[in-house]
């Protein structure tokens, strides 16, 4: 059983993703803390940027932020662009093809929760 954990922002790094540039990874509570079922990371994506197309192993559910940005998910082999911003959640299931774009001015930034397995994400188009 883990104990519980109180983890400062500044115990917090950020790592550059290999999928996009100006798109950064940091693990809030993963399998350093010793998670029983989730973990939780913060991504921010820069003003401007992009994550192409892309399937993730796992599902996952995010909460926007920061920024207002948009995502796009193909459901039903249709592609649908949305807006979202402060506030939205999101589902995204295992094998989901789906991509970012920051249109905005400023940095946008999510909570992303995902099963405490190893995630491999597969790069579409």
């Amino acid at each position: 059983m883990p104990s519980p954990i109180i983890r400062g922002s500044d115990e917090i790094n950020y790592e550059s993703q290999s999928a996009a540039e100006g798109l950064h990874k940091g693990v809030l509570i993963g399998a350093a803390q010793d998670a029983p079922n989730f973990w939780m990371r913060r991504f921010t994506l820069e003003a401007g940027k992009t994550v192409p197309k892309h399937t993730n192993a796992v599902e996952h559910e995010q909460y926007v932020l920061e920024g207002e940005y948009i995502i796009g998910i193909r459901a039903d082999g249709t592609d649908t662009e949305y807006e979202v911003e402060p506030g939205d959640s999101l589902l995204i299931p295992a094998e989901t093809v789906h991509w970012y774009r920051n249109t905005g001015d400023t940095e946008a930034a999510f909570i992303c929760v995902v099963p405490n397995s190893e995630d491999e994400i597969e790069l579409v188009e």
